[in-house]
C-alpha cells in the first residue's frame, strides 16, 4: 500500500515508543507535532477528545492562521447515550475555516441495506463539496474520518485536500461494524486511512 517508511502503531494512553523527533513536543499523547497521526478504537475510547486536544495545543503554538477543521461527525444516540460526537464538544479554539458535514449516520438511521447506502452516498456527496471548498491549509484536524467514504470505501479525497498539510491529525471508529455494504465500506475505507498514515495510535478507553 502507500505506507510510509516510518509509520508506526501504538496502543494508548500515552501512544508508541518514542522516534527520533528533533521538533517541538507532542500536541496530545502519542500525537506528535508533525505528519499524519491517525487516532482509532471503539465508541468513546476517547478519540474525539484528543484530537481536541491536539487542536487546542497546535493553535497555542502556533494561532489559528491556516488551520482547517473538517468535522464529519454524526451525533447518535443510543439508550440514552451519545455514541461519538462533534469536537465542539469540548473546548476548542477558533481556526480559519471549519467544514461540518450535516452527517447522517447510515446504520443508525435506516432500517436496510439500500436505504443506508444511499445515506451513505449522501454524505459523500455532501463531502466532495466540503473539500473542494476548503483553502490551503498548513495544518488539519479531522473528526470521524470515515464517515464520507462509507460508500465508496475510498477515502482519496481526504488525502488529496490534505497534501500540503503537517500535522494532520484524525480520528476513525475502529470496533465491530456488524454486515452490509456501508460497513464493508467503512472498513475499506480505514484501511486506507491506515495505509495514508505515518502513525496509528489505537485508543481503548481505558
Amino acid at each position: 500500500g502507500g505506507a510510509r517508511a516510518r509509520r508506526t502503531v501504538a496502543r494508548s494512553a500515552g501512544g508508541g515508543p518514542p522516534g527520533p523527533d528533533p521538533g517541538p513536543g507532542p500536541l496530545a499523547p502519542g500525537v506528535p507535532a508533525d505528519g499524519v497521526t491517525l487516532l482509532t478504537g471503539p465508541s468513546n475510547a476517547g478519540k474525539t477528545r484528543r484530537t481536541a486536544t491536539a487542536l487546542r495545543t497546535y493553535v497555542a503554538r502556533h494561532g489559528r492562521a491556516g488551520v482547517v477543521v473538517l468535522e464529519f461527525a454524526p451525533t447518535v444516540v443510543r439508550d440514552g447515550r451519545v455514541l461519538g460526537g462533534r469536537l465542539d464538544r469540548f473546548e476548542v479554539p477558533r481556526v480559519d475555516w471549519v467544514g461540518r458535514l450535516m452527517a447522517h449516520a447510515p446504520r443508525a438511521e435506516s432500517d436496510g441495506d439500500s436505504a443506508a447506502l444511499e445515506l451513505a452516498r449522501a454524505n459523500e456527496r455532501n463531502a466532495a463539496r466540503l473539500l473542494r471548498a476548503m483553502p490551503s491549509t498548513r495544518a488539519v484536524f479531522v473528526n470521524d474520518a470515515t464517515i464520507p467514504f462509507q460508500a465508496s470505501g475510498d477515502p482519496s479525497a481526504l488525502l488529496a485536500a490534505c497534501t500540503d498539510a503537517s500535522p494532520v491529525v484524525c480520528n476513525a471508529f475502529d470496533g465491530d461494524l456488524g454486515e452490509g455494504s456501508v460497513s464493508d465500506g467503512e472498513r475499506a475505507a480505514l484501511s486506507g486511512l491506515v495505509d495514508w498514515a505515518d502513525r496509528q495510535v489505537r485508543l481503548n478507553g481505558t
